[in-house]
């Protein structure tokens, strides 16, 4: 078959639009067939769905064999309506590919901006959820590098279940006016690398346990890890959090640790160095009942700039299982505002404590 043949086992749905009247590409269609050279029918398949806006390639499970494919845009828009997705989660999937590589300059433009006035999530905690931008689910040994993510209605991109997924060169953007337009969020996944992105959201940065190096954040949330994470090197600017760890009171029992953040540069950061068990925003919840989630051995190292609050640095764990293990060393935050210099709290905290 070649040098240049992959096998790939897919699972895998290119879903351009989704709509009552979507239209179906099967790569069948184009001479794809299971155990053969899929490439030149891949090719094709793309080619036409790409021309209409409400269209989606298919493949039966099973193993293909492809080469070097390039799908190329730019395609029909995404649809403005909410309503067009129907009970669709999100835009576009991919879904259980081994070595799968999606690289590019082009921009996957959500046109979010009819659908943020209709998210209410900010005030409602049993929300209706816009349909996600871009998702990864189930992925192995994979690489998406170079791609742009624009104006989602929703999170911007969305890992699950992924084992070995470097992210790489991308860069995300949505106004600061985009409510829960999340840059990438990570869940059940291990071994996830994210390098040399620039995220510019209104929301989380990135969320839940990863890997980062040499990320830059504008607006937003800052970066927020669930457990497991680890981030070295980035700088963030003029955001409302900085590093954050957080858990929602009356959360289920759970555990979030080795989590590290090195390296870190700040630019007039509101919250610079944070964990918040008492995570409610705009009361939607009860704080009666304390997190159960136990964080431990967690590190704030080497952490530099300065903070547009007076308090740089806030650790405030539950009350009913307070935080363990927790290292803050060489931390130099500038405070220049009125009220005095830059102060920190620590509640419910065992910590270790050194440095600046």
């Amino acid at each position: 078959m070649g040098e240049n043949l992959s096998i790939v086992t897919i699972s895998l749905l290119l879903l351009l639009a989704s709509t009552n009247a979507v239209q179906v590409f099967d790569i069948k269609s184009y001479g794809g067939q299971p155990n053969a050279d899929i490439t030149l029918a891949m090719t094709k398949a793309w080619t036409t769905a790409c021309a209409v806006a409400r269209s989606k390639v298919v493949f039966s499970a099973g193993t293909y064999k492809i080469g070097v494919v390039t799908l190329l845009g730019p395609c029909k828009e995404a649809p403005s309506d909410v309503a067009s997705f129907k009970s669709k989660d999100f835009w576009v999937s991919f879904q259980h590919i081994d070595n799968l590589t999606v690289l590019g300059g082009g921009v996957f433009d959500g046109k979010g901006q009819t659908a943020w006035q209709k998210n209410n999530c900010n005030q409602e905690y049993n929300c209706k959820i816009l349909p996600t931008h871009i998702r990864f689910d189930f992925l192995t040994n994979s690489i998406v590098r170079d791609i742009q993510s624009k104006d989602s209605k929703f999170f911007h991109i969305n890992v699950l279940g992924c084992k070995s997924l470097q992210i790489q060169h991308v860069t995300i953007t949505a106004p600061k006016n985009s409510p829960n337009t999340d840059g990438i969020h990570i869940g059940r996944s291990s071994s996830i690398t994210i390098t040399n992105a620039n995220i510019g959201t209104s929301d989380d940065c990135i969320s839940i346990g990863v890997t980062v190096n040499q990320v830059t954040c504008g607006l937003g949330h800052g970066i927020s890890v669930g457990s497991l994470g680890r981030v070295i090197g980035g700088t963030l600017s003029s955001t409302e959090n900085g590093v954050r760890i957080k858990t929602w009171p009356a959360s289920p029992p759970g555990i979030a640790s080795d989590i590290h953040f090195e390296n870190i540069i700040m630019n007039n950061v509101a919250n610079p160095i944070l964990i918040d068990q008492g995570y409610c925003p705009n009361s939607q919840c009860s704080n009666k009942s304390p997190s159960k989630v136990k964080i431990n051995n967690v590190s704030f190292k080497n952490i530099r700039g300065t903070s547009s609050t007076k308090e740089v640095v806030k650790l405030i764990c539950s009350n009913g299982v307070p935080c363990q293990q927790v290292v803050v060393a060489d931390i130099d935050l500038v405070y220049k505002g009125a009220g005095g210099s830059a102060t920190s709290t620590c509640v419910n905290v065992k910590p270790a404590i050194s440095g600046k």
